[in-house]
């Protein structure tokens, strides 16, 4: 198993068309790897290059045949690294092994530890906060971009909790004229509404940016009971009870 610490950055360069024991060698040493246990690895596929035969290889839709470079990447232990070698030797053939000293900073839980962990570790969280909710048209703009878009984007930006974008079907506002969702017309302005869920102080410090990106629609304010369960992250501590 990885640790944080030294280890080895293992590369393999060999040919698409490369085979060993009929089948592709880059698809053989992945498999190697993944029943002897390395921790991960990544295979990445080159668009054009050249080798040992100096010879280029090219993805060019005019080429009849390919043989485009394969890069085979894993990270492990020297140890383990070394018990990996004489049969990667066999298998790359005329391939490359390029070995680099690195250093593992974080080492990566599997999914299946994180689930557990979020299954063990929820906690329910309550308290109260606020619920806007920003009504607009699917055509309106801003900047050349669908306004509920950029709305979506700038809160993101502004490390606003949450927000849900909801399309309706019908529906009018202050001008009195129907907008619907209909395959009868050919251009829609169906009304859209973003439901935001945060502190009242962050949300009064976003209105600001709101009035600017909002020139015609409709904004709302409303009390909510946040009731929640969420993994019991202390990396998340700082952030408030009341944040999605």
């Amino acid at each position: 198993m990885l640790t944080s610490g030294p280890a080895k950055k293992v590369t393999v360069y060999v040919g698409q068309d490369q085979q060993y024991h009929g089948e592709s060698v880059y698809a053989a040493i992945l498999e190697f790897l993944f029943y002897r246990k390395v921790a991960g690895a990544t295979v990445i596929r080159g668009i054009a290059g050249f080798g040992a035969a100096h010879r280029m290889q090219t993805d060019r839709i005019l080429a009849l045949t390919e043989n485009l470079p394969i890069k085979v990447e894993f990270i492990e232990t020297p140890e383990k690294v070394e018990e990996l070698l004489p049969k990667l030797h066999e298998m790359v053939g005329a391939g490359l092994i390029e070995l680099q000293d690195t250093t593992i900073v974080k080492v990566a839980e599997s999914s299946e530890r994180a689930a557990r962990l979020v299954r063990s570790a929820s906690l329910k969280q309550a308290g109260t906060a606020k619920l806007m909710r920003i009504f607009v048209g699917e055509n309106d703009k801003w900047n050349g971009k669908p306004l509920h878009k950029a709305l979506l984007e700038s809160m993101r930006a502004n490390d606003i909790a949450g927000v849900t974008v909801h399309q309706g079907i019908l529906g009018y506002g202050a001008n009195r004229r129907i907008h619907q969702d209909s395959a009868l017309h050919l251009s829609h302005d169906r009304p859209m509404m973003l439901s935001v869920v945060d502190t009242e102080e962050r949300l009064r410090a976003f209105l600001p940016l709101l009035d600017d990106m909002v020139q015609q629609g409709l904004v709302v304010f409303s009390d909510v009971d946040i009731i929640k369960y969420r993994q019991n992250d202390p990396d998340g501590e700082r952030r408030k009870a009341v944040r999605p």
